[in-house]
C-alpha cells in the first residue's frame, strides 16, 4: 500500500499502457467557449486584470452589468453529439482522450453535488457531458480515457478567504475541491486524472497526497490511473506520476522521468476562439514535428483541441486530427509502444528523430524533409554488411545503403512521385540489424 508521502507515492511505477500510448487529445470545453474570444482565462483578464481587449469586447457586444455567470446558460451545446466525437477521436490515431471536467472557472461539466446551479446538468446543456463523452469513447473506441480537473478556481469565495488567510484555512478543498475530484474518480473511473491550477497553494493545502494514496490503493481505477506533476505549489517537474513541466514542453533531449508535451494546435489558446486566424493553427507538418520529437526523446504528445459552445468540433480541429490519423496509419509503429534509442535525433542530417521498437529489435528513423538528391546520410546508425536492412514504412521494396564504417551510412530512397509516396509530412527508415 502507499503512504500518503511523496516518497511512497513517487515509488509508484507508471502503469504500462501510459507509455506505449504516446499520443492523446486534449479537450478544453467549458461556459469560457461562449464568448469564445482570446482565451480560455476570458472571466480573469475581463475581470480581475481588465485587460482593454477583453472589456472593450463586452462593452460592445453585451449590455452593461452582463456578468460571467451569465454565460452559463449560453453554454448550450445543441450539437455535442458525443458519438460524432468519439469516431473522430478514434480516427486520429490517439490512445487517450483528456476531456476539462472543470477549469479555473469552476463549472463542472458533470452535474456535480458540490457545483451547486454551475454545472452543465443545472444550467446550459442540462446534459451530464462527461458521462456522455465517457460512454461513447468506451463503446466506439479503444481509447483511454481521462479527465481534467482545476483544483483551484478563480473566483471562489471560499479559495479567496483561504488564499488571504496564507492557506491556514482549508475551507475550499474539503468543501469543493477534493469532493468534486472523489466525486469524478468513482463515479467516471478516469484512467487519468490531469491536475492543474494549485493556486500558488502548496499540495498540504490541497491534501494531494492523501487524495493521490487513495487513488492508487482503493479507488476503482487503482491499477491503470495515471496523474500528472500538478498537485501543488513546487510538485511540478518533482512529484506525481508522469512530468508536464510547463506548457508546450519540449526539452529536446531524452529526460530520465516520463513526461508529456501538452500543446494547443491554436498557438494562442487552449479554448476555442471566434477571432483565430488560420496562421494561428500550427500545420500537420507541425504538429508531425512535435510527435516525432516528443516520442524519440521518451515523451507522450497530448495535442489539444477546444470544441464550440454548442458542441462541435471545428472542421479545422477535425482536419488536423485526421491528417495526423492518416500519418499514424503508416508510420505507427515508429511511435506507438517504442522506447527511446540511444540516439534521439540525427548528428549529420536535421530533421532526423530516432524511436526504437524493442519486439521487432527495429531503429526507426522519423525524417521530415525528402532529400532532393534522394539520398539520404545518417550519421548515427552503423550498418553492417549482410544484415543490415532498409525499409521506408509503407513501401514494399528494401532500399539500397552503403556504410560510411563509424561515421554512418548512406541511404538510396526510392524514385517517387508524390503520388506514389506513402504518407506526406514525414517518413519513416526501419532499419534491422544495426550494430
Amino acid at each position: 500500500r502507499y503512504e500518503p508521502t511523496w516518497g511512497s507515492l513517487d515509488a509508484r511505477p507508471l502503469p504500462a499502457w501510459f507509455d506505449e500510448a504516446k499520443f492523446g487529445v486534449f479537450i478544453h470545453w467549458g461556459v469560457f467557449s461562449v464568448p469564445s474570444f482570446g482565451s480560455e482565462w476570458f472571466w480573469w483578464y475581463w475581470q480581475q486584470e481588465k485587460r482593454n481587449p477583453y472589456v472593450k469586447f463586452m462593452e460592445a457586444n453585451y449590455p452593461p452589468g452582463f456578468s460571467y455567470e451569465d454565460f452559463g446558460p449560453l453554454f448550450t451545446a445543441e450539437f455535442f453529439d458525443p458519438n460524432r466525437w468519439a469516431d473522430i477521436l478514434k480516427a486520429s490515431g490517439a490512445k487517450y482522450v483528456v476531456l476539462t471536467s472543470k477549469h479555473h472557472e469552476g463549472f463542472t461539466l458533470w452535474g456535480s453535488k458540490y457545483s451547486w446551479n454551475w454545472n452543465a446538468v443545472d444550467v446550459g446543456p442540462k446534459r451530464d457531458l462527461v458521462a456522455e463523452l465517457a460512454a461513447s469513447v468506451r463503446n466506439r473506441t479503444d481509447l483511454h480515457f481521462g479527465l481534467y480537473h482545476s483544483l483551484f478556481e478563480w473566483f471562489n469565495p471560499l479559495f479567496r478567504e483561504d488564499a488571504t488567510n496564507a492557506f491556514k484555512t482549508r475551507k475550499f478543498p474539503t468543501s469543493k475541491s477534493l469532493p468534486e475530484l472523489y466525486e469524478i474518480v468513482t463515479k467516471y473511473q478516469p484512467e487519468i486524472i490531469w491536475s492543474d491550477g494549485d493556486g500558488n497553494a502548496p499540495d498540504t493545502y490541497w491534501n494531494s497526497t492523501g487524495f493521490l494514496a487513495w487513488l492508487y490503493n482503493d479507488s476503482p481505477v487503482r491499477d491503470t490511473v495515471v496523474t500528472n506533476d500538478r498537485w501543488g505549489f513546487g510538485s511540478i517537474c518533482r512529484h506525481g506520476g508522469f512530468y508536464t513541466c510547463s506548457d508546450r514542453y519540449s526539452p529536446g533531449h531524452l529526460l530520465p522521468h516520463k513526461w508529456e508535451n501538452c500543446m494547443t494546435i491554436d498557438r494562442s489558446s487552449w479554448g476555442y476562439r471566434r477571432d483565430a486566424q488560420l496562421g494561428d493553427y500550427l500545420t500537420i507538418e507541425d504538429l508531425v514535428k512535435q510527435l516525432a520529437e516528443t516520442v524519440s526523446c521518451g515523451g507522450n504528445l497530448l495535442m489539444n483541441i477546444g470544441p464550440t459552445h454548442d458542441g462541435r468540433i471545428a472542421v479545422v480541429f477535425e482536419e488536423r486530427l485526421r491528417q495526423m490519423g492518416s500519418w499514424l496509419e503508416v508510420n505507427g509503429e515508429a511511435i506507438y509502444g517504442t522506447k527511446p534509442w540511444r540516439a534521439q535525433n540525427d548528428t549529420v542530417t536535421p530533421g532526423v528523430w530516432y524511436t526504437f521498437s524493442p519486439k521487432e529489435g527495429k531503429i526507426n528513423a522519423i525524417f521530415l524533409n525528402w532529400p532532393v538528391s534522394g539520398i539520404l546520410e545518417l550519421g548515427e546508425p552503423q550498418a553492417k554488411l549482410g544484415e543490415t536492412q532498409v525499409k521506408l514504412a509503407g513501401y514494399k521494396e528494401l532500399l539500397k545503403w552503403v556504410t560510411l564504417g563509424e561515421k554512418g551510412m548512406v541511404i538510396a530512397l526510392p524514385q517517387l512521385t508524390p503520388q506514389q509516396l506513402p504518407c506526406q509530412w514525414g517518413w519513416t527508415l526501419q532499419l534491422t540489424g544495426i550494430n
